[in-house]
């Protein structure tokens, strides 16, 4: 087994010192023009205080009617850098990777929030979703890498283009969803078109020497296995990302697809060669046990949502403890204080069953 605080060498040159990457977690934190506050900045911080080897902002909205949630922290205008700069700044003071994850709701904005119909690849009647024009779409693409030039301005090592969870891009890629007639649409080639050109652009316009990370998830919001295995195969062929970011909702369940059921979730993503980009996975990692069965199962480094939240140096308990396991929920009010979590934040974690007292 890799130990928990070995390093991970990214092709790109940044090193990340141990094998913990704090989740891109929904915060609701920050001001409603995007602006980082000071609550925001004291969670995330915490986190690299507390050793994640890698910190991750929440997803961070590149247009302003991309927003998804109240409180999101934006790179959508050169007005929001400094505050990105002073958290990345931070973040790396305690020898933490800084990474922002560039993000775009889609149909899944809130027109309550955006004072506007949301955007989609095509008409969605479901949620009033607006289509985009084929400019927008070009309009859309320029500003996720422009967003990614913001980040690199700020100082951030690099950033994560959010492909999973229903947003935009999984909006494109998604056959149930776009019905698209142009090369946006149709065949996976075409609908995968703009995370690919977003990507490609990000590293043309960045470097070589910046960090660039892929977050998909293969299931939910009519994402197919295997074309997202398909999609993976060819951003590392492409060799124009340094990791990749499997959101699996359960790191440990078989696919809902029954026909895939022969290998665990996991292991339809472990059995893949990934050539020199590094893999992380997400979903239900809880504690020192179940984090070294995952890198055990070949990934380079864990995603972890819920227990960085119940304790921010979850990876200094893990890695002097092979037995740690977090604390019980639901957890008192008090102690979220504690580990660096602003009223909001707490009101935002009563959404979740049975955490908070």
């Amino acid at each position: 087994m890799k130990p928990f605080y070995s390093p991970v060498h990214f092709t790109c040159g940044s090193s990340m010192k141990n094998r913990f990457m704090l989740a891109p977690l929904t915060n609701r934190q920050s001001f409603e023009n995007g602006q980082l506050s000071d609550d925001e900045f004291q969670w995330l911080t915490m986190r690299a205080q507390g050793q994640f080897g890698l910190v991750m902002t929440c997803a961070s909205h590149v247009q302003e009617i991309g927003k998804g949630f109240s409180g999101q922290l934006g790179i959508f205008n050169d007005d929001q850098i400094p505050g990105h700069q002073r958290l990345s700044s931070s973040i790396q003071s305690y020898g933490s990777l800084a990474v922002i994850q560039l993000h775009h709701a889609g149909m899944r904005s809130p027109a309550d929030i955006i004072d506007q119909a949301p955007v989609c690849p095509s008409v969605n009647e479901k949620t009033g979703a607006r289509a985009l024009s084929l400019s927008e779409v070009k309009k859309l693409r320029d500003d996720f890498i422009q967003a990614a030039v913001r980040a690199k301005k700020a100082g951030y090592d690099g950033v994560e283009v959010h492909g999973a969870h229903g947003y935009i891009l999984t909006q494109f890629i998604s056959k149930e969803i776009n019905k698209r007639e142009d090369q946006y649409g149709g065949s996976l080639l075409n609908r995968s078109r703009l995370l690919f050109e977003i990507v490609n652009g990000i590293r043309d316009v960045c470097g070589k020497d910046f960090l660039i990370g892929v977050r998909l998830s293969p299931e939910k919001f009519g994402m197919e296995l295997k074309e997202v295995k398909g999609l993976c195969k060819r951003l590392v062929d492409e060799e124009n990302i340094d990791f990749l970011d499997i959101s699996l909702w359960d790191c440990f369940k078989l696919p809902e697809d029954i026909q895939f059921q022969d290998l665990s979730l996991l292991e339809h993503f472990t059995e893949m060669d990934y050539k020199h980009v590094k893999l992380t996975v997400a979903g239900k990692i809880n504690n020192a046990k179940e984090a070294g069965q995952i890198l055990d199962a070949g990934v380079d480094f864990v995603t972890i949502g819920r227990s960085g939240i119940l304790h921010h140096d979850f990876p200094i308990k893990v890695m002097e403890n092979p037995d740690f396991i977090p604390v019980k929920t639901p957890v008192s009010e008090e102690h979220l204080r504690k580990e660096g979590l602003s009223d909001t934040f707490i009101t935002y974690m009563k959404r979740w069953p049975n955490f908070v007292k």
